[in-house]
């Protein structure tokens, strides 16, 4: 398998080789020497080094590891490479698995990395092998170039760096400046928020370059040979690479100094320059030399007439050149990063083709070499053919580049005068173009503004409504009603505007759990859509089809009406798309009936598709949904991760409800299974404010998860009053809900329903899941859900065991593991040795999963059937198989009595991270004091 390089590169040279000294770096060092300190102390954590290209991240990071490896510390050192990105995990692994002390198991891991489906158990044998190495010794972690990792190296860094955060473990990245992929800037935004420390590289001072000059030529530099130097503006890679140029040709050394006798020499190509442009696509290249043959700063329209196209065709490789670090904006045009960059680039053309562009650009019109950097500069307000032309071109990109339409959008609003009569139009047309690309604080503001200023026409203001209703559909159910219900109410309005906003007013009611209402609401927009054939409509309306017919229990009818809507929808493209990717409730469907795979792939093509466009909240909305299939598939540690990615920008509202009934549902799950006490009663928190909104449908996930934390601390009947206020009898319009929030979950509320001693609730639960299971026979899944809960409500084994044989042909782990469970504890009532095998197969897919409350519970079980010796499960401490090792050291050190702040003392971690691992020893080992703990310590530490 071909992987990515493990190199240091980008470090000062000179001309044959010999690697400089390292000069002007001495706060830097000292910074990392302090690091490395903790680190032998058994302090770990992340530092993060960042700069703009050549100024010498890669030689602090090989400092670092050569600094490391004199203390005696293991060093695994790793580098992405931008032409190798499609190499999974490449940067990441072959850090760790090569050099002189290489993890084990290293095509295991290889393999885990290519085979689709494999992240979860991936970063588990991942972090498994470095929790092992670092207990022979601190870890050193070197990852170079985060700005060219591909995705799942950008996962794995970050969940592991959180994991492992209480092992003597230093993660030491760098990353360029500047501009970076979204992916990569999520992820640092996700390990500053873990505490990573920062080491920000600035430009070398005039010490520093002078000693270098020394070092590069053998000699101390005259007056003339600096000002030269100083030319590379303190950045040490363009210096050496411009000292290496002239060495043997331009440079003599008279009387011990470096001199230039015959003046300053022509500019010529330089090697990093040169390496630079050839990862460029065709397209970039071309435009970089041809902005640097014309010189100075240029503007996208005058580069497109020099190169034959429109300015919109060049939106990529400008963006190219610009993550590239090659070029920046200035203002309205663009300039070359460096001016000896520029000079090498230029160097690089042929002559005839520089002067031919020089000519060219020379004869243009001045207004044309001067204005429309973006499109509008240079253009005065009041240019209607100007705005005209920016919205044309707005248009034409929504569907492939939606930041760049919104940037010609904001532009041709800048040009039409606030009372025009086309401006309404333009705001919304401008606000779902914001939206889309992540910018919701900045279109509600738009909107708002524009409906405040009064004077609007009808059909003005009804399309603005509906951009505010498309705007709050994620983020605000209740909000998108009203603005929808208002726009619709507006007389005198186009049977298309009134089509658009009556489907989003049905959408807005279904997201709301108003199904009935969503339902007439419906057949009223659908007439209406027909007699204006808008298409557009029509798709959203067959999505609100569907999701009545999935709340009346005809699935078959729901997913027939699915694929009709999203089949609808992507002939039509994504910029005509009413409210979100329709594909979306497909994906959500097949989740919730059992086709967990199905929804699975959707929703990873979602966000592949939606990443490249640029559609952030789209983005969102897809890593939502596939945290749910996640957490439902037993990969709580991706679940989680998506969860977070999934958050909302610093300073943007976010998604809201659509959050609150995905990201906090899923979190909170995720905490219970993994006895994560306090993210639980945060999201506990978040569940009661959610009771309070207006939407049902955020009251009822609220209800239930209030129910699920109250269950949790063995409270049922505080669990039944929680649900008392949404589980009323069944109502017509939500028949499906009937207190669930999933087919699943029908086997836990008839546990809580029991326990609480309501025997009426779980029969109804049961009888529910039976109808659904009846109603719609081609989805085991249902069948398996509703025996499970039959089995519970009536204590028999017969119908655990023909739910548990439902379960094997479906991916729902957690839901498989309970069932198992179950059948074990029955059988174990009776038939103690039959109840093992069901026991073994829930704790495996406990363990997998890392619901690791759960297999503490089921450990307790076994151990209570007098089956106490278990298998070790991978990643575990020898005689210590339950903890991991973190866990050990801390039991090991308060069974010698030491208070938990003693113990953070020791091991370098805070207090309340000694209780969390105490917390979970405790679970898993099931005791229930110090004293208890000390004397198991005892007894298994001499073998007895």
């Amino acid at each position: 398998m071909s992987v990515n390089r493990v190199t240091t590169r980008t470090v000062p040279e000179e001309p044959d080789g010999v690697r400089t000294p390292l000069r002007g770096r001495d706060a830097e060092l000292a910074f990392i020497e302090e690091r490395l300190d903790a680190l032998g102390r058994g302090e770990g954590g992340i530092v993060r080094v960042e700069g703009p290209a050549g100024i010498g991240r890669s030689r602090i990071l090989a400092e670092a590891a050569a600094a490391a490896r004199r203390r005696g510390t293991r060093v695994f050192e790793g580098a992405a490479d931008p032409d190798e990105q499609f190499v999974p995990l490449g940067p990441l692994l072959e850090g760790v698995l090569s050099g002189e002390e290489p993890l084990p198991g290293a095509r295991r891991l290889r393999d885990l990395a290519t085979t689709p489906g494999q992240r979860f158990w991936l970063l588990q044998e991942l972090g498994d092998r470095l929790r092992e190495a670092a207990r022979n010794g601190p870890l050193l972690v070197v990852l170079d170039d985060l700005q060219w990792c591909d995705d799942l190296t950008l996962l794995t860094f970050h969940t592991l760096a959180a994991g492992l955060s209480s092992h003597p473990i230093l993660w030491l990245v760098a990353v360029r400046g500047g501009s970076v992929p979204s992916g990569v800037r999520t992820t640092l935004d996700r390990i500053r928020q873990a505490g990573a420390r920062e080491l920000v590289l600035e430009a070398l001072e005039d010490r520093a370059v002078a000693r270098i000059t020394e070092d590069v030529l053998g000699a101390p530099p005259d007056p003339d040979v600096l000002r030269l130097a100083r030319r590379a503006e303190g950045v040490p890679q363009l210096l050496v690479e411009l000292l290496g140029s002239l060495r043997e040709e331009a440079v003599t050394i008279e009387n011990g100094t470096a001199g230039l006798p015959a003046g300053p020499p022509a500019p010529r190509p330089l090697p990093s320059v040169a390496r630079r442009l050839d990862q460029l696509s065709d397209e970039a290249r071309e435009l970089v030399q041809t902005a640097a043959a014309v010189g100075g700063t240029v503007t996208v329209a005058l580069l497109a007439e020099l190169l034959g196209r429109s300015s919109a065709a060049l939106i990529t490789a400008v963006r190219e050149s610009l993550d590239a670090d090659l070029l920046a904006e200035s203002g309205d045009l663009l300039a070359f990063r460096h001016d000896l960059v520029r000079e090498a680039v230029d160097a690089g053309l042929p002559l005839p083709l520089r002067q031919a562009l020089r000519r060219h650009a020379a004869g243009l019109p001045p207004g044309r070499t001067q204005a429309d950097a973006t499109g509008a500069g240079g253009a005065a307000p009041g240019d209607a053919a100007e705005a005209d032309r920016l919205r044309a071109e707005a248009a034409e990109l929504a569907g492939t580049a939606p930041a760049a339409a919104a940037e010609r959008s904001i532009e041709a609003l800048e040009l039409i005068a606030a009372h025009a009569p086309e401006r309404p139009r333009v705001v919304a047309e401008t606000i779902p173009l914001l939206w889309q690309t992540g910018r919701a604080a900045q279109a509600r503001e738009l909107g708002t503004a524009a409906l405040a200023a009064g004077g609007l026409g009808p059909e003005d203001e009804a399309f603005i409504r509906l951009a505010l209703a498309r705007l709050a559909v994620q983020s605000d159910f209740s909000e998108a009603v009203r603005q929808a219900r208002a726009g619709a109410a507006l007389p005198g309005i186009s049977p298309t505007a009134r089509g658009r906003l009556l489907a989003m007013l049905a959408v807005g009611l279904s997201m709301s759990g108003e199904h009935a209402a969503a339902e007439q609401v419906a057949a009223q927009a659908w007439e209406t859509a027909r007699a204006a054939g808008d298409r557009a409509a029509e798709a959203t309306l067959t999505t609100v089809r569907s999701a009545v017919s999935f709340h009346r229990m005809d699935l078959a009818e729901a997913f027939r009406q699915a694929e009709r809507s999203a089949a609808l929808a992507d002939a039509l493209g994504v910029s005509t798309s009413q409210w979100v990717p329709e594909a979306l409730w497909h994906a959500l469907l097949s989740n919730t009936t059992g086709r967990t795979a199905e929804a699975l792939a959707v929703a990873e093509e979602g966000i592949r598709t939606t990443r490249q466009q640029g559609r952030t909240a789209a983005t969102r909305m897809w890593l939502m949904t596939r945290t749910r299939v996640l957490l439902e598939t037993g990969r709580l540690s991706d679940a989680r991760a998506d969860a977070e990615a999934a958050s909302p920008a610093a300073g943007e509202p976010g998604p809201g409800n659509l959050a609150d009934v995905t990201v906090r549902y899923v979190m909170l799950r995720v905490a219970l299974h993994t006895g994560d006490r306090r993210t639980a009663e945060a999201y506990a928190a978040e569940a009661r404010r959610m009771r309070g909104d207006d939407a049902l449908v955020v009251r009822h996930f609220g209800a239930w998860m209030l129910a699920l934390m109250a269950d949790h601390e063995g409270r049922p009947d505080r669990a039944m009053a929680e649900l008392d206020a949404v589980m009323t009898s069944p109502a017509a319009d939500r028949p499906a809900y009937a207190g669930l929030i999933d087919p699943a979950d029908a086997p836990v509320l008839v546990r809580m329903a029991l326990r609480a001693g309501r025997h009426e609730r779980a029969v109804q639960t049961v009888a529910m899941a039976e109808k659904r299971a009846v109603l719609n026979p081609g989805l085991p899944f249902l069948a398996a859900t509703a025996a499970h809960a039959r089995g519970l409500l009536d204590n028999d084994l017969a119908p655990l065991v023909r739910a548990v044989r439902l379960y094997e042909d479906c991916p729902r782990v957690l839901a498989r593991a309970s069932a198992l469970e179950d059948a074990g504890r029955k059988s174990a009532a009776t038939r103690k040795p039959e109840a093992v095998p069901y026991f073994e197969k829930a704790l495996a897919l406990y363990a997998r999963a890392g619901a690791e409350r759960d297999a503490a519970r089921v450990r307790r079980r076994l151990r209570a059937g007098g089956f106490r010796k278990r298998p070790s499960p991978a990643g575990r401490d020898g005689e210590w198989a339950e903890l991991t090792a973190a866990e050990t050291r801390v039991v090991r050190l308060v069974a010698r009595g030491l208070t938990n702040r003693q113990v953070a003392e020791q091991l370098s971690l805070s207090p309340h991270t000694v209780g969390s691992h105490l917390r979970r020893a405790f679970t898993k080992l099931d005791v229930t004091s110090r004293a208890e703990l000390t004397r198991l310590v005892k007894h298994r530490d001499s073998g007895e």
